[in-house]
């Protein structure tokens, strides 16, 4: 699922709005809270991470739609 889905975005959303529940129901310093909140910053993570992903350029697409192209050789000197 990509984190920029609606689905993603809205699965997200749920796990903030359980987080703040849980604290106010059992107190900011419960294990319930915390593993809540742990949800949370995982997704926030994920969401992070796959942003910082580098854009394929021109030639790596080239190179992965041609695994046999003369121009993607390495050779030993």
């Amino acid at each position: 699922m990509s984190v920029d889905s609606k689905d993603f975005q809205d699965e997200l959303q749920k796990a903030i709005d359980y987080a703040h529940q849980i604290t106010a129901e059992k107190g900011a310093t419960s294990p319930e809270a915390a593993a809540a909140w742990d949800v949370v910053e995982e997704m926030r993570a994920e969401v992070s991470h796959q942003h910082q992903k580098p854009k394929k350029t021109g030639f790596d697409q080239y190179l992965e739609d041609n695994p046999d192209a003369p121009e993607g050789l390495m050779y030993d000197t």
